[in-house]
């Protein structure tokens, strides 16, 4: 007898293993140590629930850490001696700058490395130039490596500076400069327009934030506006699209509910949805840290 739990999934862990120019040394006590180049930075991190593994001397050689404040998303950098306000950093074929800023973040998520390897795996097995939208497109390093496997992309982000700083990383990674399309644009506007435009994409890619603000104070919260984001990105795909691509980080879901919502929403064409959590494994321990849930669509035969 065939029943509705016949239909559940199950979730894998993946975490990239190409990186050279970064490593989870340790994690541990609500905090992660990283190494990003020649820097060696302390970082929030609230899954890190567990006691690190190496000891607090290896700890304070860092030449950063970020101190976090009471007030959500607040705090400032510490820095150890002297410190360049960028350092780039490579993964292979990219080569990209990374920054200190007002946050605790310093301009690439090491664990999206997944999701750049299988996107452009897809694109390079597709049998034409695919239009890939980059929605949320950050520095842009998603945009480079989907670019670089033969897409035609639009990259879409709120911030000028954002999308400045992801203009440079592709003169760094050398990719024709005509593979890109930089937009500083609110997401939900511009696939609106993109809709009554008639413009069609064969691939999206979607990295929002739990919350945001657009360029003209347009404001994003995750859950009141995916899925109407989500509904007229499925206006915009072609007759038969390559794939989506969803990522979501801090909010209160599950791999299960991305897969869910996707799956529902792509029923109607030949294709397989997946769903899982990336994170990174820590040098120190083996121990997988989750940083972030995924959902994937991709067509059939490819």
């Amino acid at each position: 007898m065939t029943t509705q739990a016949n239909r559940l999934i199950s979730i894998p862990l993946e975490y990239p293993t190409r990186w050279k120019d970064y490593i989870l040394l340790d994690s541990g006590n609500g905090f992660k140590l990283e190494q990003y180049g020649p820097y060696r930075l302390v970082r929030p991190e609230a899954e890190a629930v567990w006691t690190p593994v190496l000891p607090d001397a290896e700890w304070k050689k860092a030449n950063a850490t970020y101190k976090p404040s009471p007030e959500e998303n607040g705090g400032h950098w510490e820095f150890r001696g002297n410190h360049l306000d960028q350092w780039q950093l490579t993964y292979p074929n990219l080569k990209f700058t990374a920054q200190f800023s007002g946050s605790r973040h310093v301009g690439v998520f090491p664990e999206q490395a997944c999701q750049w390897d299988w996107a452009e795996q897809v694109i390079r097995c597709s049998s034409a130039k695919p239009k890939v939208l980059n929605l949320f497109g950050y520095t842009g390093l998603a945009s480079i490596a989907a670019a670089s496997a033969g897409a035609q992309v639009t990259h879409i982000d709120a911030s000028k500076k954002v999308v400045l700083w992801a203009k440079g990383n592709q003169i760094l990674s050398e990719v024709d400069p005509s593979s890109i399309r930089w937009i500083v644009d609110d997401a939900v506007k511009f696939v609106q327009r993109e809709d009554r435009r008639g413009s069609r994409y064969d691939g999206i890619i979607l990295d929002p934030p739990k919350f945001g603000r657009g360029p003209k104070g347009e404001v994003w919260e995750f859950y009141k506006l995916l899925p109407s984001l989500l509904t007229v990105c499925k206006e915009i795909l072609t007759p038969n699209p390559l794939f989506i691509q969803l990522t979501a980080y801090a909010v209160k879901a599950s791999a299960v509910t991305l897969y869910q919502v996707l799956d529902e929403l792509m029923k109607e064409f030949k294709g397989t949805t997946t769903a899982g959590e990336i994170g990174l494994v820590d040098q120190s321990a083996g121990r997988f840290l989750s940083t972030a849930i995924f959902s994937r669509w991709l067509r059939t035969g490819i």
